[in-house]
Parts: C-alpha cells; sequence; structure tokens
C-alpha cells in the first residue's frame, strides 16, 4: 500500500451545526471540494459529498446537524509541515489542542480542532 497523498484521508464523516462554516474551513484548508449529496437531500438530510482538488472520486462527507446532535469528526490528514499546517488551522479560526514533534520513530502529529469544535488529527509522514 502507498502512503497517502498529502491533504487527503481515506474517508471521513464530519458534523456541525453550521455545514457552510464547515464547508468554508475544510476548503480554504485542504482545497477540498464539495458537491450536494442529491439523494439524501431528497430525504431532508444537509449531506455534502467531498472530493478532493485534482480527484473526482468521493472521499468522505460533512452533514449539517440542526436536531441538537453533537458536531463530531474522526479522521488523521497527512500534511506536509504539521507546524505550517497548525498555524494556518488556528488562522482559519481552529484551535491546536496537542501537538507532538516526531521522533526517528513516529511522525510529527497533532490533535486540531476545527471552526465548528470537531476534532481530528494530522501528521507528516516519515520518509522512507
Amino acid at each position: 500500500m502507498s502512503a497517502p497523498a498529502f491533504d487527503t484521508i481515506a474517508w471521513f464523516e464530519v458534523a456541525g451545526d453550521d455545514a457552510d462554516a464547515l464547508q468554508r474551513f475544510y476548503g480554504e484548508l485542504f482545497g477540498w471540494r464539495f458537491a450536494v449529496d442529491q439523494e439524501q437531500a431528497a430525504d431532508g438530510t444537509d449531506y455534502r459529498i467531498v472530493s478532493y482538488a485534482g480527484d473526482d472520486r468521493p472521499l468522505g462527507g460533512v452533514r449539517g446537524v440542526d436536531d441538537g446532535a453533537t458536531g463530531y469528526a474522526v479522521f488523521t490528514v497527512a500534511v506536509r509541515d504539521v507546524e505550517k499546517a497548525c498555524a494556518t488551522i488556528e488562522d482559519l479560526g481552529g484551535k491546536v489542542e496537542h501537538k507532538v514533534v516526531g521522533s526517528d520513530a513516529s511522525p510529527d502529529c497533532a490533535y486540531v480542532r476545527d471552526s465548528a469544535g470537531n476534532l481530528f488529527g494530522i501528521f507528516t509522514p516519515k520518509a522512507k
């Protein structure tokens, strides 16, 4: 299995009470593109399918929740530079919860929160 491409993840779902703000946050941070899931929209669900810049494959989704549900996110993104990504996250209204400088055996990584308060991880893969 090859290493993940930078600024990508395998699959995910992020939910919050302001799907437009989440779309803006992730679109500006990683260059992700969004399309309304027409099937779910027909059922009244605000779900946006995510694809990465230069790739049309659907790889995740953003869900608007307006029923009092708690926002959530569970995923990890490979980035070129954890320190730079942390600075951008804070500039976009997010928060760095815990940052770790890696070693020979482990990568630089951080747990961060997006503009809606959802927790996710970032890391820089070790060079082979």
